[in-house]
C-alpha cells in the first residue's frame, strides 16, 4: 500500500535553507540541504504508511470480530449492549461502533439516530421513567392567583408558554377522571332493581374526599335476547351505569395553598354499548329550559341546542335512581350550604363523553342557583356538544372552559358540519354572516360549534409516541396527559424534564410507543402492567428531548 505525500506551501518552513552562501551552481551547502530533505519525505512517508496500515488492519479485525459474535437474547441485557449504546466500554476507553454504525444510517432512519444519541444520562432518565411512582412537581402556593388558574381571564397567558402552576392542576384533574374510569371498570355491574350502593373510588389527591358517586341512564335499550345470548356482559348493556362522582377538598394545608376549598366534579368517557348508541343521536335538539339569547331587533335569535344522545344521558332517570342531572345538582347545593362562608369553586373535569356531560353540568348548576360559586371545566378530547347559541349561552353564565384537544384525535372535531372553528369565527366577524350562521344553528340539525378557551397538543410532538399513532392511541386519557406533562408551548419540543411515569402509556399503548422505547423497556425487565410489582426500578420515564 503506497501512501503519497503532498506538503503544503506553508510548512516549507519545516525544512530551513541556509540563505548565506547559497549557489545557484550548486554548492556543498545545498546538496547537505537536498540530503536532508530527501531523508524527511522518506521518513514521513514510512510513518504515514505504517499508521494508515495499522489503522485499517485494526478495523478489519473489529469487523470480523462484530460478525463472529452471537447475538444475545432480547430479554437479557448485558453490560456489553449498554455500552455499544453509550459508545465506551467498561474500562472507558472508546471502541469500535460496528460496521453498519459507521455507515451513518441515522440520517436515514431517524430510530436509529435516537438509539445512537442515547447518552449514559438518557439511559438514567429511562429507568426513572419507566418506574411506577408518578413524581410530581412541587405544589406551588396558588391562593393569591388561583381565580386565573381557575379561568377567571380565560387562561390568558398562561397557556402559550404554558404555565408550570396550570399544567400540573391539568394533570392532577385529569387523574381524578381516570379515577372515575378506575370505579366504573372494577364493577361495572349496576343493578336495576335496587338502588346503588356507594362505591369505592381511589382518589389521587388524599386531600379530597368522595361524597357522592353519579350515574347516568340512557333512553335506549337493547332487547332482552341479547342479555340471553351474552349473560356475562350484562353491564355492557345496562341502561345505568356509574358515570363518575363528586369529591371535596378536606385536607386544611391544601386549601390555604390553593386560595379556596376545591369541589370536583369527575366524569368518565364512553364505555358501555348504550353510551355508544347514545352518541350515535348525533341531532341537535332545543333545551328544555331555553331562553333565547335576545339581541337587537335586526339581528336573529339564536337558540341553544344540544346533541340529543348527550342530553338524553344527562336528564334521563333510572328505575332505582335519580338522573345525572338531579343527582349531581342535588350534591352540588348541599356542599354549598355546608359550607356557606367560605370560598368555593367548581371544578367540572371529564374526557371523551364525560367532557360532553361536564359542558351540560355546568350549564345546570349555574342555572340551579343565582350565587354559585365560580364554576370551571377542564375537559379532555371532548367532543363538539352543543350550537353557538349553546356557546353563547355557557358565556353569558360566566362559565370558563378550557378544552385539552390532541390536534391528531378525530372524536375533538365530531359531531357536525361545521369543521373548521377558525372559519366559523371569522364568518361570525361581520353581521351579515352572524345573522346567515344563526338561522343555519337554529334550523340545521348539525351546526355545532365548540365552547370555551383551547390548548392544542399534538402526538407527533413526543418523542415516545409514534407519528402515526391510531385513533384509540391519539384519544386515550393516559396519552393526552403525557402530553400535557411534556407541553411547553407552541413552538417548542416536548420538555426535557417531564416527569410523568410512562409505564401506564407503554402498557396501555405499546403498540403506537416507537420500538426504541418499548425494547428498552423490556430490556429493562420491566413489568408493565402498572398493578404488579415492577422491577429493578423506580419510577418515570423522561424525556430525550434532546435529541
Amino acid at each position: 500500500m503506497q501512501i503519497g505525500l503532498t506538503l503544503p506551501v506553508q510548512n516549507m518552513n519545516l525544512f530551513p535553507a541556509q540563505s548565506s552562501g547559497f549557489n545557484c551552481n550548486g554548492s556543498s551547502s545545498m546538496k547537505a540541504w537536498s540530503r536532508n530533505f530527501n531523508a524527511r519525505c522518506s521518513t514521513m512517508k514510512a510513518v504515514s504508511t505504517t499508521k494508515m496500515t495499522r489503522k485499517h488492519l485494526s478495523s478489519l479485525e473489529k469487523l470480523l470480530q462484530k460478525q463472529s459474535e452471537p447475538s444475545p437474547p432480547e430479554d437479557v441485557v448485558k453490560v456489553e449492549d449498554v455500552n455499544m449504546v453509550t459508545h465506551k466500554s467498561t474500562d472507558g476507553k472508546n471502541k469500535g461502533r460496528g460496521f453498519l454504525e459507521n455507515l451513518n444510517l441515522s440520517r436515514v432512519w431517524p430510530e436509529s439516530k435516537a438509539a445512537e444519541e442515547v447518552s449514559p444520562r438518557h439511559l438514567i432518565r429511562l429507568k426513572r421513567m419507566l418506574s411506577k411512582t408518578n413524581q410530581y412537581s412541587p405544589r406551588n402556593i396558588l391562593a393569591s392567583k388561583w381565580r386565573e388558574y381557575h379561568g377567571c381571564n380565560n387562561w390568558s397567558g398562561l397557556l402559550d408558554p404554558l404555565d408550570e402552576n396550570l399544567r400540573r392542576e391539568m394533570v392532577r384533574y385529569g387523574e381524578f377522571i381516570q379515577a372515575a374510569y378506575h370505579c366504573f371498570h372494577s364493577d361495572p355491574d349496576t343493578s336495576a332493581d335496587h338502588a346503588p350502593v356507594d362505591r369505592h373510588v381511589a382518589v389521587p389527591d388524599r386531600a379530597y374526599r368522595v361524597t357522592k358517586n353519579l350515574y347516568a341512564t340512557s333512553s335506549v335499550g337493547l332487547p332482552k335476547w341479547v342479555d340471553n345470548v351474552a349473560p356475562d356482559l350484562g353491564w355492557m348493556t345496562q341502561r345505568s351505569s356509574c358515570v363518575g362522582y363528586v369529591a371535596v377538598c378536606e385536607d386544611q394545608r391544601e386549601i390555604a395553598r390553593m386560595g379556596r376549598r376545591d369541589i370536583v366534579i369527575a366524569l368518565r368517557g364512553t364505555s358501555t354499548c348504550l353510551e355508544w348508541a347514545e352518541n350515535m343521536r348525533d341531532l341537535l335538539v332545543q333545551m328544555p329550559d331555553q331562553e333565547n339569547n335576545k339581541g337587537e331587533a335586526k339581528e336573529v335569535q339564536s337558540i341553544s341546542k344540544v346533541e340529543c344522545g348527550f342530553l338524553s344521558l344527562f336528564k334521563t332517570a333510572g328505575a332505582q335512581m335519580p338522573s345525572l342531572s338531579e343527582s349531581v345538582v342535588t350534591e352540588i347545593h348541599r356542599l354549598v350550604e355546608m359550607y356557606k362562608g367560605e370560598t368555593l369553586s367548581i371544578t367540572v373535569t371529564g374526557h371523551s363523553l364525560g367532557a360532553a356531560l361536564a359542558l351540560l353540568v355546568a350549564d345546570e348548576l349555574t342555572s340551579s342557583a343565582p350565587n354559585m360559586p365560580p364554576v370551571a371545566v377542564f375537559s379532555f378530547g371532548g367532543p363538539r356538544v352543543g350550537n353557538k347559541g349553546f356557546a353563547n349561552r355557557l358565556n353569558k353564565k360566566n362559565v370558563k372552559v378550557l378544552r385539552i384537544v390532541n390536534s391528531q384525535d378525530v372524536i375533538t372535531r365530531v359531531p357536525g358540519m361545521f369543521v373548521s372553528e377558525e372559519l366559523d369565527n371569522k364568518l361570525r366577524n361581520s353581521s351579515m354572516a352572524t345573522n346567515v350562521l344563526n338561522v343555519l344553528d337554529n334550523n340545521m340539525p348539525w351546526a355545532y360549534s365548540h365552547v370555551g378557551t383551547e390548548l392544542r397538543v399534538d402526538t407527533k410532538m413526543s418523542p415516545f409516541l409514534k407519528p402515526d399513532a391510531d385513533v384509540a392511541c391519539c384519544h386515550d386519557l393516559e396519552a393526552y396527559l403525557h402530553l400535557v406533562d411534556g407541553f411547553l408551548a407552541s413552538n417548542c419540543p416536548f420538555r426535557s424534564n417531564a416527569k410523568r411515569s410512562l409505564v401506564k402509556l407503554l402498557d396501555e399503548q405499546n403498540s403506537n410507543v416507537k420500538k426504541l422505547y418499548t425494547n428498552k423497556a423490556k430490556a429493562l425487565t420491566v413489568k408493565l402492567n402498572p398493578q404488579r410489582e415492577i422491577l429493578q426500578m423506580s419510577s418515570c420515564l423522561p424525556s430525550p428531548s434532546s435529541y
